[in-house]
């Protein structure tokens, strides 16, 4: 079978027009929101008139139609400019839209998932709590379903992406906590802006992602109608799980973002500056990290299109998307470092964009399974102990 790289029309048209919309608005402005902590709503609108709030979800559900190479190429353009507009992305269509997609029924689709598909409203993804975040099975938020079909929803989740601004949210309870594990958890829609007993919180303090929003939610007998269940009772860790699949591979399309646009800045500066009569690019040592720059993209791109393949096909891309949201983000990290070392005390200045770079690659390490997670899922798969979701056998 032959293996062609080369981008359809389409998906060159697309990639052409966001990385307009990223060279002429986002990035002029990036640095000084940044360092405002400003989440600019502007840029926001921009992307939905773009159609990237729903680019990989079907017209017929208010969405763009888009492949999944198309959304790796969008999340790259997005990255390279400001990594809190891609995290966006990451919990509005690939945890919350493409979630419901797959999972919710025609009527729940209608409601909830075509506004978020045009942009008309934002998502949000409720899975993390303060006790309960690579062991999903430890949450104690929960969903008691009532003698009328109700459930009432008790609880608090931590840093979610977007908790204070979404209008939805996807939000995993236990609706049987006698249940062990996680064959308790189920999947409910909760509408954050008109519900009763749901508020939100905003970190003010955080490492990176100065631009974005992360906050908590917090359930107090917030009482959800039988129709807000997605999928049946105790499904909600498979849907889970299903979600982090899209949601990893938009993160893993970003991190390529990240190294490209580190590699592009060091590229330019190396050309620029001089010591001691020469161009620092002639140094060995920086051709050394500018090397390690074009390996680290060329590797991790490839790794996020071989998932993006995969997805386009139809088939079930766990091992394909952990591999290449561990290898790209760790990558991303990497040469937001390297490219401080090219620049050295310039780097360090935050108004010169570099810094923001290295603040901001080193969340997505953390999020939707941490390194050690993907290490240690890629070698159960190696090992024959893990099948697709979960382990072989569970």
């Amino acid at each position: 079978m032959a293996i062609d790289f080369s981008l359809t029309e389409e998906q060159q048209h697309i990639q052409e027009a966001v990385k307009a919309f990223v060279d002429e608005r986002v990035l002029p402005v990036a640095v000084q929101n940044d360092m405002a902590h400003k989440l600019d709503h502007d840029l926001i609108d921009g992307m939905r008139e773009l159609g990237i709030l729903g680019a990989p979800i079907p017209t017929e559900h208010g969405g763009a139609g888009l492949d999944f190479i198309a959304e790796a190429l969008i999340c790259e353009e997005i990255e390279r400019g400001e990594a809190a507009l891609r995290t966006l992305i990451s919990v509005h269509v690939g945890l919350n839209s493409l979630s419901l997609l797959g999972n919710a029924n025609e009527e729940q689709k209608e409601r909830w998932l075509r506004p978020q598909a045009t942009g008309e409203k934002l998502a949000c993804f409720g899975l993390t709590e303060p006790n309960a975040g690579s062991d999903v099975a430890a949450m104690q938020c929960t969903a008691i379903k009532q003698g009328d079909g109700s459930y009432v929803l008790n609880g608090e989740k931590s840093w979610i992406s977007y908790a204070d601004i979404a209008d939805h949210a996807l939000v995993f309870a236990k609706t049987n906590p006698d249940i062990a594990g996680h064959k308790g958890i189920s999947a409910f829609l909760v509408d954050l802006k008109n519900d009763e007993g749901v508020t939100t919180s905003d970190y003010a303090h955080k490492l990176g992602v100065w631009a974005g929003s992360t906050g908590s939610l917090y359930f107090n007998d917030l009482k959800l109608p039988a129709d807000r269940l997605v999928g049946q009772e105790g499904e909600g860790f498979k849907i889970a799980m299903y979600s982090l699949d899209h949601g990893r591979f938009t993160v893993a399309a970003g991190a390529v973002g990240v190294i490209r646009a580190c590699l592009e800045q060091s590229v330019k500066y190396a050309n620029e500056r001089e010591t001691m009569g020469q161009k620092i690019g002639s140094r060995q040592f920086v051709q050394d990290f500018i090397a390690q720059m074009v390996a680290d993209y060329e590797t991790s791109r490839l790794l996020v299109w071989r998932a993006a393949y995969a997805k386009n096909q139809g088939v079930r891309s766990t091992k394909e998307t952990s591999l290449a949201k561990w290898i790209a983000t760790e990558a991303a990290f990497r040469s937001a470092h390297n490219a401080l070392q090219i620049h050295g005390a310039m780097g360090f200045d935050e108004e010169t964009g570099v810094a923001r770079y290295f603040r901001n690659a080193r969340a997505p390490i953390i999020y939707e399974g941490t390194t050690q997670v993907h290490k240690m899922m890629q070698a159960e798969h190696a090992l024959g102990w893990r099948q697709l979701n979960g382990r072989a056998g569970s």
